[in-house]
């Protein structure tokens, strides 16, 4: 029987997310995204990861913040299903377990990005009762 595991992903073990993350970051060179990942580690980030039978399957960044118009907070961050377990419900099974951390340590919502070109994850997002806010805009230095 497969066994579906969710769970957080140490800070020393960040960089088994690489190749799941790259699925979605192609344009990030390795070396820069090492450095990133742990960086990240030392802010209000943690990692969770799905494991298939202790292979990892899935993963989402989880940014923790509070904001003025929503509250205590977690916003889901690359969050990527590896291509050959897609469409397999997996996504909703990873959100339900963000939603029932998010109320078990007492936060009052979850918010996420998006790629505009990312149309698919437009679709599970909405189905998942998220609405359009706005515009997310970068300038980069």
């Amino acid at each position: 029987m497969e066994t579906i595991d969710i769970k957080f992903i140490s800070p020393k073990n960040i960089l088994i997310i690489l190749p799941l993350l790259k699925e979605l970051n192609t344009h990030t060179p390795d070396n820069l995204l090492k450095e990133r990942l742990f960086e990240m580690t030392l802010q209000h980030y943690k990692c969770i990861g799905m494991f298939l039978n202790n292979e990892l399957i899935g993963i989402a960044g989880l940014w923790f913040l509070t904001r003025h118009y929503c509250g205590k907070t977690i916003e889901p961050d690359h969050v990527v299903i590896s291509k050959k377990y897609r469409n397999k419900g997996l996504g909703k099974k990873l959100f339900e377990w963000i939603y029932n951390y998010a109320k078990s340590i007492n936060y009052e919502a979850t918010e996420l990005n998006t790629y505009i070109e990312n149309t698919k994850s437009h679709q599970f997002y909405e189905n998942e009762g998220y609405k359009k806010l706005g515009f997310h805009y970068l300038k980069k230095f």
